[in-house]
């Protein structure tokens, strides 16, 4: 049997997605926002909510770093993310930030059950999330880091925080 590698022509995108969203606010380089686009379309993320000063499409960059996959996530801008998060408790949400804080618990004891909808909120690459939101977030989690470097590139984080949540709703 051979391992053949298989060519991305034979893929076919899946029709549902998870009861996930981002909120990503001030995120100012737009490689982090096209990251963002690629991993929700990878892994079934349902919208992306760019609040504050992130950086919106149509960019280039985000386009050339999101293999243009922001045309087909859906994504709301708005200025102020806390009306966004408020919004979003009201159709049932929980609201999770993704910061390392002196209350986060490990991103592994997040409890997620099968229907369960989750609002995951990402901060800046050098600030993280803001006070505020952290303040208005039911649960903070963080990702143990276990190097010399207490955090790592935010884009990247989304990414296994997705991949563990979504593996949780099943």
């Amino acid at each position: 049997m051979h391992n053949l590698q298989r060519d991305h022509r034979e893929h076919r995108a899946a029709a549902t997605r998870h009861p996930i969203c981002f909120l990503a606010h001030d995120i100012d380089v737009p490689t982090n926002v096209g990251s963002f686009f690629r991993i929700a379309d990878a892994l079934g993320v349902e919208r992306i909510f760019l609040t504050g000063r992130s950086c919106v499409p149509p960019s280039a960059k985000i386009s050339k770093t999101s293999r243009s996959t922001e045309k087909h996530v859906p994504c709301t801008c708005r200025h102020d993310p806390l009306q966004v998060v408020a919004e979003l408790r009201q159709a049932g949400y929980r609201i999770v930030s993704l910061e390392i804080t002196s209350a986060s618990m490990d991103l592994e004891q997040l409890a997620v059950n099968p229907g369960d909808r989750v609002c995951l909120i990402l901060g800046s690459e050098n600030t993280g999330v803001c006070q505020a939101l952290l303040d208005a977030s039911d649960a903070t989690v963080h990702i143990p880091m276990l190097g010399h470097n207490s955090s790592m590139n935010v884009a990247s984080a989304c990414a296994i925080a997705t991949y563990a949540i979504t593996r949780k709703m099943g």
